[in-house]
């Protein structure tokens, strides 16, 4: 009776389940994990495989019986067949579920060219011929799962409808140790199947090199090594878990071994062996039916078989003769009808003798040439198929050979070769292989026992406490001298039928019959067949399903409790109140900084803290930036960092953990946050509607999530990155909102269009910097002339040179700096940013800053560079020799003119260039004053050297020591040139927007020319 499905398998020690880390985080961990508890949802089912091998000798007509012997089970007698015949219908008292098929010489191959023309060009014409024939014997819906043929070797496996939707994980493959070593006329073909996703089954098909001498048995030894060492097979993948190597013949659940083994008969004679055999035939065969045709088959005659175990499904007893006449069957009492209680006993002498206790029984005459089987002497022998592989017991005449179209005729042809069982079926389960290995290391342990025992009793012949008796193992245990063993055991069919009594204490794989069809005579071997049932386990797809639902539970929950986990509270975002989230619980945690100035740094915090039960290791992802900014791009206007207070709380700053943190649980960290803009392209692009300050920060938790922070802040619209078309433009209230009421318009922010009226001659902005600078200049020189505190610094390029600014605070001359830009921005008067405690200078330098920013920040400059090259041709060469050379130039008037002239045919930007140099020269004018007398002083001495100012220069400082009015005008005046100087080299790159260069002298001779531009502009006439 099949196991019920109820009742869980009991699990093999071969697939004990080995404990599972339900904390890793390695993709397969659930597959692995729900593998581990497979017992729970494989039940045991019941399989049924029938196991064919035949040498077909590629003999025509021989697909033809196949049908008969390997499906309808012909060529046995009635009483003993298997399978009762199955009809088309699939009515069948006893089902096949698996059919497995091995042929051998299925294609002509005599020469050794084609065995290598197989190589490159395989012929499947006769494969194919055997499929359809196989196909079309079996029962409708069985499918073919596996085939596989190398040369004349073929195997083929077909599984019935219920058992093919469990087979997975099929792979095949082939190993050649035919002639030279490699070639396909001899080998074996292999097929791997797993079953019910549990168990897995080995199938080899081999053909063994023939011959009766010794030469041919070592080779045949090898052959077997070489399949055994070579067969691979596709890495098994079950529930998404593959197996790390290839598969190996001994990896398998189950293998069955089959095909034409060659074995043969030792040290004994042919005639002899055919002789005794026809002794016995001719009482079971008609020997005078030689060419016997194949409808006059012998059906109803007896055929030595045996079953080799009760069929409890059928409630049978086993046939231990090949027929059973319906005379010797016993018979019940005439008066058993009156009396259900009485009954004669049957006469002993009608029960048939069992043919093994028969003296003049085939059977024992099998059992005695048994012996001198090579095949068993080397199993015996562990030289071949001795790792726990079976064979059940022989009880069919020798497989070969016969004489084609004959029944029980050996071979009359002129070689006379003797009977030998070549075609052989051989078994072995997981169970086996490892009793064997066991087996093998426990007679280890004890030779190494013996070994030390007798070493002991050598040495220490009188202390009988440590040796209780002496053994030899290579004389002790027999009788007999070994010289009088004979070198043949005697055969036990009970050692060869694999220990049938471990039915009870949980076979796996029963042997039911293991035969030959004598009757099949197309070919000169006769085909081989078994019948195994295979109790395995199978997959339960609901059960499975439960047990994959609660591991996926308990492997979310392990892994919820061993990975890192960090919770997030917002401290502050700018002005903004205090929030809290757990991030992997609020993913709409967002942090606004609010609006955004240029140059303005606006921060936020986090705290982070490691509320989980392992240390968490955690960072920012970094998004790649570009260094160039005048390239389109992403640019880092978010920056973060990991800082950690002093828990004095003394004032101090923070430390600077760097980018990445690891906490322990219960740890806390901050992030500061901080949001900037200092760069005038990145105002450009922000302007221009290019970009915006959106971000996801992305905090990278190891061995745990990623959590998301959306940051934002809203772009303040400024004046800084515009172009003075532009500027020109913006009506009255602002640049700010001038742009917010266009992009409430266009519903984004943009460029302002040049389409737009024109409301000024010049930016507002440069008539603000520039009357304010001026302004401050003049209350700078008076504060210092009235208060003992305040000096005009003497650098000559102060006020706007960054070097010269006296201010030391730099974050509070940034935050003036802003509030500037901002007021510009805001059509606000730039003085009213100032607190009344901040000194004129510091106003000044500020302002300064500002105006700087803002020439820098124009997209075209005030000089375009269209402008600029016209100009550089027209009078350039002449102030650059001027500059060079230190004298002035005779046509330095002529050249304004020129460079005037240029400029007015773009009024806007020739308003611009005069307002700005204009307040230049007045600025540098009022800091290095030249008084009535120095003019006077310079122009007396003019007249006396040329050329002017540098001769006279020279002549004066010949006199150290003298004070006159001579030597003060040429101090108060290189003063001024100094200033001019210093100024054109401040304001010659802001101004001028000429041709970049990579070149460094290309790029050197670009800035001595706008330098000796902006300095001709700076020097008064009469000066």
């Amino acid at each position: 009776m099949e196991p019920s499905d109820a009742e869980p398998a009991p699990r093999a020690d071969s697939t004990t389940s080995e404990p599972v880390d339900l904390t890793s985080t390695n993709p397969h961990s659930l597959s692995r994990a729900v593998y581990a508890r497979r017992s729970e949802y494989t039940r045991r089912r019941r399989i049924r495989i029938k196991i064919g091998t035949w040498n077909v000798a590629a003999c025509p007509g021989t697909d033809k019986d196949l049908a008969r012997w390997f499906v309808d089970g012909e060529g046995l007698d009635a009483t003993q067949t298997e399978v009762k015949k199955s009809s088309k219908n699939g009515n069948e008292q006893e089902k096949i579920d698996l059919y497995v098929l091995g042929l051998q010489e299925i294609n002509e191959l005599t020469a050794p060219s084609q065995y290598m023309t197989w190589i490159y060009a395989p012929d499947t014409r006769a494969a194919d011929k055997w499929k359809v024939a196989l196909e079309s014997g079996l029962p409708d819906g069985y499918q073919m799962i596996a085939t596989e043929q190398l040369a004349g070797m073929l195997l083929l496996v077909c599984a019935s409808p219920e058992v093919a939707p469990i087979v997975s994980n099929v792979s095949t493959t082939s190993v050649a140790t035919g002639a030279l070593g490699y070639l396909g006329n001899k080998g074996a073909v292999c097929a791997r199947i797993v079953l019910g996703e549990a168990t897995s089954l080995l199938f080899v098909n081999c053909h063994l090199a023939s011959g009766v001498e010794s030469s041919y048995i070592e080779r045949r030894i090898w052959q077997v090594q070489q399949v055994q060492q070579y067969a691979r097979f596709e890495p098994i993948t079950i529930g998404g878990v593959t197996e790390d190597e290839k598969g190996k013949i001994g990896d398998e659940d189950f293998a069955l071994w089959f095909g034409d083994l060659n074995s043969r008969l030792d040290h004994l004679p042919g005639d002899d062996i055919r002789r005794l055999l026809m002794l016995h035939t001719q009482g079971e065969y008609d020997l005078s039916k030689k060419n016997l045709r194949r409808e006059d088959s012998l059906e109803g005659e007896g055929v030595v078989v045996q079953r080799l175990s009760d069929s409890s499904e059928d409630g049978k007893e086993d046939d231990t003769t090949s027929k059973q006449p319906a005379e010797q069957e016993p018979s019940k009492s005439a008066n058993s009808g009156a009396d259900d209680d009485s009954f004669d006993l049957p006469d002993p002498d009608e029960f048939p003798l069992d043919p093994s206790e028969d003296p003049a029984s085939l059977q024992t005459t099998l059992t005695s040439l048994l012996p001198h089987d090579q095949l068993r002497r080397l199993m015996k022998d562990r030289k071949v198929f001795h790792e726990g592989w079976r064979e059940g017991p022989i009880t069919f005449l020798p497989s070969y050979k016969y004489d084609v179209g004959t029944v029980a005729l050996f071979d009359s042809s002129e070689k006379q070769r003797p009977p030998s069982w070549c075609d052989r079926i051989l078994y072995r389960t997981r169970k086996d292989k490892e009793a064997y290995e066991r087996k093998i290391q426990e007679e280890e342990e004890s030779r190494k026992r013996d070994e030390e025992m007798k070493a002991q009793g050598m040495e220490n012949a009188a202390d009988d406490d440590q040796v209780l008796f002496s053994y030899d193992p290579d004389n002790d245990g027999d009788d007999h001298p070994s010289s009088s063993v004979s070198p043949y055991d005697a055969y036990d069919e009970n050692d060869d039928a694999g220990d049938e009594q471990d039915q009870e204490s949980g076979e796996q794989l029963r042997l039911d019959l293991y035969t030959s069809h004598q009757r099949i005579t197309s070919s000169d071997h006769k085909p081989i067949s078994s019948l195994f049932t295979l109790d395995c386990d199978a997959v339960v797809p609901d059960l499975k399903a439960k047990v994959h639902a609660e591991v996926a539970r308990e492997l979310d929950r392990a892994e919820n409790e061993g990975r890192p986990v960090v919770t997030i509270v917002v401290d502050y975002q700018g002005s903004r109140p205090r929030s809290e989230s757990n991030v992997s619980d609020r993913p709409e945690l967002a942090i606004d900084f609010g609006r955004v100035r240029f140059l303005e740094k606006v921060t936020s915090s986090l705290t982070l803290a490691n509320t989980g039960s392992v240390p968490a290791t955690f960072a920012f992802v970094e998004k790649p930036t570009t260094e160039d900014p005048d390239v389109e791009g992403y640019f880092p206007w978010l920056t973060t960092s990991f800082v950690r207070h002093d828990e004095s709380d003394d004032g101090s700053e923070p430390v600077d953990l760097g980018k990445k943190v690891t906490l322990e649980p219960g740890e806390t960290v901050n992030a500061h946050l901080e949001v900037g803009m200092d760069n005038v392209h990145q105002a450009r692009m922000l302007n221009e509607g290019g970009a915006t300050l959106d971000e996801v920060l992305v905090l990278r938790v190891m061995d745990g999530r990623d959590h998301f922070i959306p940051v934002h802040a809203d772009w303040a619209p400024t004046c800084i990155g515009r172009s003075v078309e532009e500027l020109i433009r913006v009506r009255t209230g602002g640049i700010r909102e001038f742009c917010n009421t266009l992009a409430m318009k266009n519903g984004k922010l943009g460029a302002i269009p040049y389409d737009l009226p024109a409301h000024h001659a010049a930016p507002k902005e440069l008539f603000e910097l520039t009357e304010a600078t001026e302004t401050l200049t003049e209350r700078v020189i008076a504060d210092a002339q009235m208060l003992d505190d305040c000096e005009v610094p003497t650098a000559p390029g102060w006020p706007f040179e960054e070097a010269t600014w006296m201010a030391t605070d730099k974050e509070s001359r940034t935050a003036q700096v802003i509030n500037i830009i901002d007021a510009l921005d805001r059509d606000e008067r730039i003085l009213s940013v100032f607190a009344p405690e901040v000194t004129s200078i510091q106003r000044l330098e500020a302002v300064s800053e500002a105006f700087l920013l803002f020439l820098e920040g124009l997209i075209d400059g005030v000089i375009t560079t269209p402008l600029w090259n016209r100009i550089e041709q027209a009078a350039l060469p002449s102030l650059a020799q001027a500059v060079a050379t230190a004298v002035d130039s005779p046509s330095a008037e002529d050249d304004k003119t020129t460079i005037l002239d240029i400029l007015a045919t773009t009024p806007n930007h020739n308003i611009c260039f005069v307002f700005l140099t204009t307040t230049l020269a007045r600025i540098a004018a009022e800091i290095a004053p030249l008084t009535k007398a120095d003019l006077e002083a310079i122009k007396s001495n003019e007249a006396a050297s040329r050329p002017g100012l540098a001769a006279l220069g020279r002549k004066s400082l010949n006199f150290r020591r003298s004070t006159g009015p001579g030597i003060q005008a040429v101090i108060s005046l290189n003063k001024r040139r100094a200033k001019e100087r210093k100024f054109a080299e401040v304001f010659g790159g802001l101004v001028c927007r000429g041709p970049v260069s990579e070149k460094d002298k290309d790029r050197k001779a670009l800035e001595e020319k706008q330098r000796a531009l902006i300095g001709l502009f700076l020097r008064r006439r009469g000066e």
